[in-house]
């Protein structure tokens, strides 16, 4: 079943990794709880749930309406402007992080109370 194109989803955007990009660079504490990959140019960021909400962040600052799901088994989209969530189609893969990859990423960096920090 083909599926129409939806303004600011880019079908062929490849995800820009397998962790939070910023958090990978040292912006914050440097971990997440789940990831969100941006529909428009792939970019992955931490959920909101995450100390610093990197996903959102990035979504608002390059005016890219849709984040989706970067976990294994979800398959969710998200509008940030109307925050309405519904289903997508199917974007290049990989959809999700590896399920090798722990939750809390990335490996050994969340801190031992890690649940105070979640927003």
């Amino acid at each position: 079943m083909a599926h129409e194109q939806i303004p600011g989803i880019d079908l062929t955007a490849r995800p820009s990794g397998d962790g939070c990009v910023e958090c990978l660079a040292g912006d914050g504490p440097g971990w997440w709880f789940h990831l969100r990959r941006c529909a428009a140019c792939g970019h992955i960021g931490c959920c909101d749930s995450s100390p610093s909400q990197h996903g959102t962040k990035h979504a608002r600052a390059a005016g890219h309406a849709f984040l989706t799901s970067f976990e294994p088994g979800e398959s969710w989209f998200r509008n940030i402007e109307t925050e309405q969530y519904s289903e997508g189609p199917p974007l290049t893969p990989p959809t999700s992080r590896p399920t090798s990859q722990p939750t809390l990423g990335p490996r050994g960096k969340a801190p031992a109370d890690w649940q105070l920090h979640l927003h």
